[in-house]
């Protein structure tokens, strides 16, 4: 239903529930490298569970090489340097979301010209720096899968 896509993910932890949030919600997760750990790594294994099986990984060697295999979607991009919330666009079937690594977010060159509306940043008191990243997932991927009624869901 939709695409989430991990730029260079650092924690094995968030990635892994991540994949647990992706297997449930019926998303596939894309991985650009370099990535902050290995796939097998017991921690990762762990806090996914046994999703593996229910869950489509790709992992990509760049941010191009991903742009090109997923082309014909519309992408948002979540930030903390965002002007849109994520509950205002409407969205869609195969819409693909890009989140960055844990400890710098995503990087201001991959955001240059990117399309302001599709600029997401999720809302928080201003004190805040940012969420947990599997948490930034969540929130973003059940607003827009509530958008399309849940479909899929038993």
């Amino acid at each position: 239903m939709f695409e989430i896509v991990l730029y260079q993910p650092e924690i094995p932890p968030n990635t892994g529930n991540v994949m647990r949030l992706c297997a449930n919600a019926g998303a596939r997760l894309h991985l650009i490298e370099p990535l902050g750990f290995v796939l097998t790594e017991r921690r990762l294994r762990r806090a996914g569970l046994d999703y593996g099986a229910r869950l489509e990984t790709v992992v990509h060697a760049s941010f191009d090489d991903c742009k090109h295999a997923l082309s014909a979607r519309r992408w948002f991009a979540v930030s903390t340097r965002g002007r849109y919330s994520h509950a205002q666009p409407s969205y869609r079937a195969g819409d693909v979301f890009v989140f960055g690594p844990e400890t710098r977010g995503l990087p201001a060159s991959l955001l240059d010209g990117w399309e302001c509306e599709r600029l997401l940043r999720l809302p928080m008191v201003g004190s805040s720096r940012s969420l947990n990243l599997s948490n930034a997932v969540a929130v973003v991927i059940y607003e827009a899968w509530r958008q399309l009624g849940f479909a899929g869901a038993s």
